[in-house]
């Protein structure tokens, strides 16, 4: 396939940061507190620890087969058919990944600023953005994403600054009422969805200048991403309580709005806005930008822009029927979602990890 240019170790650090946060920042803390209730903010820091975990076995994934992408890395472990077949799971499942982000782009922008437009129209537009984005290729992207990042913890650093003085520690009162058993499960729900979808920067990996040096900067800034979106978890807590933000579909949206310094600053929710649609326009272009290479790759095709556009259509339209309504969303995020991403983003890891061990053993 066609050499898409390289990045730098820092660049790879934005792109993983900018990733992990995505959609977590804006969905996560309700699916956390509806779990571990008031507990749901050390439910976010047990994820982080998770997920240090995950991205531990990412890197020596990484280590063992360094330069291939997943398709290669399944191949080399698995041999040719069955690799190809589990690369092929592999690649649909990075597309289902883009069209849930479209969906949730189109349900949020519908119901929160534009709801007299279409939600097809919303994702159409949005589509549109990420397939130009990963038809120019990974150094624009990578470069953007540099750009985007300093306007990102700005925002994000003033948004958390003037939220802090509206807290109520009571809100945090009693803590692990129900046990470690619901914080351990609203962890993996947290590490689920921020830390197992990097899997899918495989893709990216291969592109990556002097490697040893930038898996450091991989780990710390997956891990500085969920702090972040720990912290958020937090404050929804703290200002909205648990029961609100359980019940809210997105409650740090919600917990902007409470803003109001001196009845000059407020209504800023559009701010949190951008920063989302920062990270999600990340987080979408990566799962299509894996999905797209790979399938380059297991058709041995020697320019991967030329099914972007055959696929985001298909994209477009799948996101449109992967959520038939909001009340299935959340029955697949809850119930279906788990086990699914613990097979994509830990178990086939972990094997092909075990393999390349054995392989690399039986070597002379």
């Amino acid at each position: 396939m066609e050499d898409n240019g390289k990045i730098t170790g820092f660049q790879l650090m934005v792109l993983v940061f900018l990733y992990t946060i995505g959609t977590t920042v804006l969905v996560i803390p309700a699916g956390l507190a509806a779990t571990a209730k008031q507990d749901a903010w050390i439910g976010a820091i047990v994820g982080v620890l998770i997920g240090a975990a995950v991205l531990g076995l990412y890197l020596a994934l990484w280590i063992v087969y360094p330069g291939q992408s997943f398709v290669g890395i399944c191949r080399s472990a698995l041999g040719k058919w069955a690799g190809t077949a589990v690369a092929v799971i592999f690649t649909g499942y990075a597309f289902i990944g883009a069209a849930t982000v479209l969906f949730y782009v189109g349900n949020f922008f519908q119901t929160q600023f534009l709801p007299r437009t279409p939600i097809w129209c919303i994702v159409m537009l949005f589509g549109f953005v990420v397939v130009m984005g990963t038809r120019l290729g990974l150094e624009t992207i990578s470069r953007a994403s540099e750009l985007m990042l300093p306007w990102f913890l700005i925002l994000f650093s003033i948004l958390v600054i003037t939220l802090v003085p509206a807290s109520k520690s009571v809100h945090l009162l009693p803590m692990l009422e129900t046990g470690w058993k619901p914080v351990f499960s609203a962890g993996l729900s947290f590490a689920g969805t921020a830390y197992m979808p990097i899997v899918f920067l495989f893709s990216v990996l291969p592109n990556v200048q002097a490697p040893e040096k930038a898996r450091i900067g991989m780990y710390v800034a997956a891990l500085i991403g969920g702090v972040c979106v720990a912290l958020v978890t937090l404050l929804c807590i703290l200002i909205l309580g648990p029961n609100i933000t359980g019940r809210s579909m997105f409650p740090s949206y919600a917990l902007v709005k409470k803003i109001n310094i001196g009845n000059f600053l407020q209504r800023v929710e559009a701010v949190l806005a951008g920063l989302w649609f920062i990270t999600t326009y990340v987080k979408t272009t990566f799962y299509f930008y894996g999905g797209v290479t790979s399938l380059s790759e297991i058709f041995k095709l020697n320019n991967y822009r030329v099914v972007t556009l055959p696929c985001i259509m298909i994209v477009v339209v799948l996101s449109m029927i992967v959520y038939p309504d909001v009340v299935y969303m959340q029955y697949w995020d809850s119930i279906i979602f788990p086990p699914y991403i613990l097979v994509m983003g830990v178990g086939i890891p972990l094997l092909l990890w075990i393999i390349g061990l054995f392989k690399n053993h039986a070597q002379p």
